[in-house]
């Protein structure tokens, strides 16, 4: 399967070269500049806005501390408009590094490593962004506390607004058994922000431990990050299903990208995708169970919160010995 970028950039890469040299991505050279900017004061007071251009604190390695590609970012949306000059670096917008994964401090960008979010933004003012600085790749205008895709059969898809740029980012998951990259389409994939130690493959952890090679059903796998991790763990074969047809897409690019080939792409049949261990459907929980005729080990229903799971259980207790609601 090829897993190039849509905007024809190197935005999906294998995880063994993501994961190369990743503790030095995000740190700073001997030359680069120490940012001092308070995040709830306008930034106006505390910088000359004029002075905020392309070389804004950034240094001869390429990088910029994050406070100030934020700095340059806000200066561009009060520039056009979108904001006025009591806006703070706090309430700018919601930066989303890539890749991206637990950090002890602020980082400093290399370029097209962060992708942004904004309720704010109109197309003019992110294609200034994207093309002034270096760091943003993508620029997304939508609501962080909207969930992005769809909750249930009976709920309209969510989707956040791509103005300029690519919104492809990567988190870095750890598990017991290695390390995952998971790439999303930001725009129409819901948000995690990545932890030292995931509490959804903890859970998955404890349930693995008692099987040896088990089969395995993510019922509502979003990108793939658990039946992957459940394939990493030495799974026997793993469904993956998700009635968010973009989130099935983003698996199969997943588990390329960790690993795992898939041998056949095709979004007409039924079984979308699939390689020597895996399967990949994008179906209503509920419709599973016409087209499953195996009794799976494990089901895993990760649904999102405040949904009511009563009948995901329900359906994934009919194809599986035990139910693992995380």
């Amino acid at each position: 399967m090829d897993i190039k970028c849509r905007c024809g950039k190197t935005c999906i890469n294998p995880a063994p070269e993501i994961l190369k040299n990743i503790d030095l991505l995000y740190s700073s050279c001997a030359r680069c500049d120490t940012v001092q900017l308070k995040k709830f004061s306008p930034l106006a007071r505390q910088v000359y806005l004029n002075e905020i251009d392309n070389d804004f604190k950034s240094c001869r390695c390429g990088k910029r501390h994050l406070d100030a590609v934020i700095a340059h970012v806000l200066k561009i949306m009060i520039d056009e408009g979108v904001k006025d000059e009591k806006s703070s670096l706090r309430n700018a917008c919601t930066p989303l590094i890539t890749p991206a994964y637990p950090l002890n401090s602020a980082p400093y960008l290399p370029e097209n490593s962060l992708v942004i979010l904004s309720n704010d933004l109109n197309k003019n003012c992110a294609k200034r962004i994207v093309n002034e600085v270096s760091q943003v790749k993508g620029v997304l205008k939508g609501d962080l506390r909207e969930t992005v895709g769809i909750k249930d059969v009976n709920f309209n898809p969510n989707v956040y607004e791509l103005l300029s740029g690519c919104d492809i980012r990567c988190d870095i998951v750890q598990t017991p058994y290695g390390a995952l990259c998971i790439h999303k389409h930001q725009g129409k994939t819901h948000i995690e922000f990545p932890k030292v130690k995931s509490p959804k493959i903890e859970i998955l952890r404890k349930v693995l431990d008692k099987y040896d090679a088990p089969s395995v059903l993510d019922c509502t796998c979003g990108p793939g990050t658990l039946g992957i991790a459940c394939l990493k763990a030495g799974a026997r074969f793993v469904v993956f299903n998700d009635l968010w047809f973009p989130a099935v897409t983003m698996t199969a690019i997943n588990l390329e990208a960790n690993g795992f080939p898939v041998d056949s792409w095709d979004s007409k049949k039924e079984i979308i995708a699939e390689g020597e261990n895996f399967k990949i459907y994008s179906l209503d929980i509920r419709e599973l169970e016409k087209v499953l005729d195996e009794k799976f080990d494990i089901c895993i229903v990760d649904a999102f919160p405040g949904v009511d799971t009563t009948e995901f259980v329900e359906a994934a207790g009919k194809l599986g010995k035990e139910v693992v609601v995380i």
